[in-house]
């Protein structure tokens, strides 16, 4: 199962990599957050991102988790800190950022399915999201929060130099060749440079972000994918590729593996069938597959051409997912 997160311990701390869509694939924030806790509470934290953003929900959870870390957190942004993942950013103790590395702010956005209810309800969440987020970013930069609130109504992105001159870094290093397995190209105000860059990078030049971090299906447990960008990376961060299988590694994957079933199986109103797809150890694009298809016998094959007011039994779960579920833009 693909993750967009990878948690290494070091001889002298940890390293966390966050290299994708935050909360994509099925993968939820408890997983990492578990792996988290797991680390000596003074562990020093070498934080290295190159992401979109994603669930702001995790990324706020993630976000308070580091900032109760009791060791030093150091944040590297490995080419893109956008969306949820520069709220993230805003946990480091020190945030570097190569010369030409991109930071980007900006309001939240979600989806929602319902009545006029639901989706002043949706309204009302927003405005609180952003605002806890304008003080985070307020507090990082120490600027007015209405300056804030204008660049992040904007969508406004930083170079390194002016995420420096801005408070929202602290330090400049060496510029990295920028790669991406997202597209950039869907935000509001990308800057051109950065599409291009991306744009231009071929695989055999600099490898994807989701190759970089590695695939569960594809690497062995315990073994360590290949290094980040070429930025300041920390002596003893990449351990030897061909390192024996590590049975803790194993277990957390299991249990990662097991967390996403489980919460695949209650978003869609079936915790019961969790534990046949554990026991048939069922991967999750089948799990999917397979909620999706007794979703879709579950709901009736006529529709009345008159709808009776009230939730129908069956699909209300499903609007309640939809209805609930909140994303940054990107």
């Amino acid at each position: 199962m693909t993750s967009w997160y990878t948690i290494r311990a070091r001889a002298t701390g940890a390293e966390v990599l966050i290299y994708d869509e935050i909360g994509a694939f099925g993968v939820s924030a408890k997983g990492f957050l578990a792996e988290l806790g797991a680390l000596p509470d003074d562990a020093p934290i070498d934080l290295r991102l190159n992401s979109p953003g994603g669930s702001v929900f995790d990324a706020v959870a993630i976000h308070n988790a580091l900032s109760r870390h009791a060791g030093t957190v150091t944040v590297w942004i490995d080419g893109i800190a956008a969306s949820a993942a520069s709220y993230i950013a805003m946990a480091g103790d020190e945030i570097v950022m190569p010369e030409n590395a991109f930071l980007m702010i900006h309001d939240p956005s979600g989806n929602v399915m319902g009545t006029a209810e639901d989706m002043r309800d949706m309204a009302g969440t927003l405005d609180k999201i952003a605002a806890s987020m304008l003080r985070g970013y307020a507090a990082r930069s120490c600027r007015p929060e209405d300056e804030i609130s204008a660049l992040m109504a904007a969508e406004t992105w930083f170079g390194a130099a002016e995420a420096l001159e801005a408070g929202l870094a602290t330090r400049l290093s060496e510029p990295v060749r920028i790669a991406a397995s997202f597209d950039i190209g869907r935000f509001r105000n990308a800057p051109p440079a950065l599409v291009e860059a991306v744009e231009a990078t071929e695989p055999e030049d600099a490898p994807a972000a989701a190759d970089i971090v590695g695939d569960n299906n594809d690497v062995a447990p315990g073994t360590d994918p290949a290094p980040p960008l070429e930025a300041d990376t920390p002596a003893g961060t990449v351990a030897a590729a061909d390192t024996a299988p590590d049975p803790a590694a194993i277990r957390a994957g299991a249990i990662a593996h097991a967390r996403a079933v489980v919460d695949l199986c209650r978003l869609a109103g079936q915790p019961q069938m969790a534990g046949r797809f554990l026991e048939a150890d069922t991967g999750i694009d089948a799990v999917r597959e397979a909620l999706l298809a007794a979703k879709a016998e579950a709901e009736p094959q006529i529709t009345a051409h008159h709808p009776q007011p009230g939730p129908n039994p069956t699909t209300r779960p499903w609007s309640d997912v939809i209805a609930r579920t909140f994303k940054l833009k990107g």
